[in-house]
């Protein structure tokens, strides 16, 4: 997965008037947990903007100013309610062999059969949660829509991956394809398979059609 650096000055008080003047001066107070005691900080509120304002998912490289860093993940974020200016960040630290729980995007790739015959895409789920160390997290979960047919759902099961686990029931539905409002009408109590047997009967029909109407040579 990639990473994002943030340059940040640690904290040595946490006290509401430091908080106040830290976010007067452009700073964001921040902590990070998960090791043997919280490590406070602060970062300019512009070293966020590649974090929080994408659909990405990103792991932290948080490097103090006095030397340390550490790799984390952002575990929670505070806004304010009026301003939407980032008030507070949790972040978690992460190790090699300790599994971390994290919402990862879903991409999804291929054309589906269903939406070539007229449905619709429907994406229920645009995260999903995981479990893995973090040497196995992914950018993305790829789904591949290609085999879906009008009424064909994608289950959880079917994206199974040995390097990490999902966090979701068996039966959470990825992605679904469904009959467009126009063509419900139309085509109600038909499946694909019988609209494209009765497409292809069409044809054949018309092209017999048409070599009955042509005249044969010498009968002109």
């Amino acid at each position: 997965m990639k990473s994002i650096t943030i340059n940040g000055s640690q904290r040595e008080s946490v006290g509401k008037k430091a908080t106040r003047a830290l976010r007067n001066a452009g700073q964001v107070p921040c902590v990070l947990y998960g090791g043997d005691n919280p490590v406070h900080f602060s970062a300019p509120e512009l070293a966020f903007s590649k974090l929080v304002y994408t659909p990405n998912a990103h792991t932290v490289v948080i490097a103090l100013e006095n030397g340390t860093s550490f790799n984390a993940i952002m575990q929670d974020i505070q806004f304010h309610p009026v301003t939407d200016r980032i008030l507070h960040v949790d972040f978690y630290k992460l190790y090699e062999d300790k599994e971390i729980m994290m919402e990862i995007p879903v991409h999804v790739i291929g054309t589906s059969k269903g939406v070539l015959n007229g449905g619709v895409l429907q994406r229920n789920q645009r995260k999903l949660r995981i479990k893995a160390i973090p040497a196995n997290l992914p950018d993305f979960i790829e789904v591949d829509i290609t085999p879906l047919k009008i009424g064909s759902k994608m289950y959880i099961t079917e994206l199974e991956n040995p390097n990490y686990e999902f966090l979701h029931p068996d039966n959470t539905v990825i992605c679904q394809v469904r009959r467009s409002r126009a063509s419900i009408a139309e085509f109600e109590g038909e499946d694909e398979d019988e609209l494209e047997e009765g497409a292809e009967g069409a044809e054949g029909a018309e092209a017999t059609a048409e070599g009955a109407e042509t005249p044969a040579e010498g009968q002109e």
